[in-house]
């Protein structure tokens, strides 16, 4: 009999434990070479924007990332009452900061579908399909052939 109780102990500490998440709404972004994670806290208290553990001030230390990563709040019109937190890896500084603004347009499209229409015509939606074009053989670069001399 006691092992019964002890069981029924431990899923209502489980029980408890489920309760007490705090529910996110997530989001993956890709841009060339890059993904990013995004989640979004709503939340009035915190307005933190977190980027690999920093600050993204200091993560993103070029003010045109700044305008990149937010432009998503902005068409919204709604960057207040969010704590977000975003995991990305991969390519360059722009290619983050655009892998950063699809994985939240993403975010607030779950967190509300009315977004979806606002944030869709602004072109936030889309991944953008551009990639690096490979080397090919005899080539210097993609395209660029060896420079051509007469003899």
């Amino acid at each position: 009999m006691p092992r019964k109780k002890k069981a029924e102990k431990e899923e209502g500490k489980k029980k408890e434990k489920k309760e007490e998440k705090i529910q996110y709404f997530e989001g993956v972004g890709r841009r060339k070479t890059s993904v990013a994670r995004v989640r979004i806290y709503p939340s009035l208290k915190e307005k933190d924007f977190i980027i690999n553990e920093k600050p993204y001030q200091e993560y993103f230390k070029d003010p045109f990332c700044h305008e990149i990563i937010f432009a998503s709040f902005k068409i919204i019109d709604r960057s207040f009452g969010f704590k977000t937190t975003v995991k990305v890896k991969g390519g360059g500084i722009t290619g983050q900061a655009e892998a950063i603004r699809h994985g939240l347009a993403r975010a607030l499209v779950k967190f509300n579908p009315e977004f979806k229409k606002v944030l869709k015509r602004a072109g936030f939606l889309t991944r953008d399909p551009r990639e690096r074009e490979r080397k090919k053989p005899g080539l210097k670069r993609a395209r660029r052939a060896p420079q051509w001399s007469k003899r």
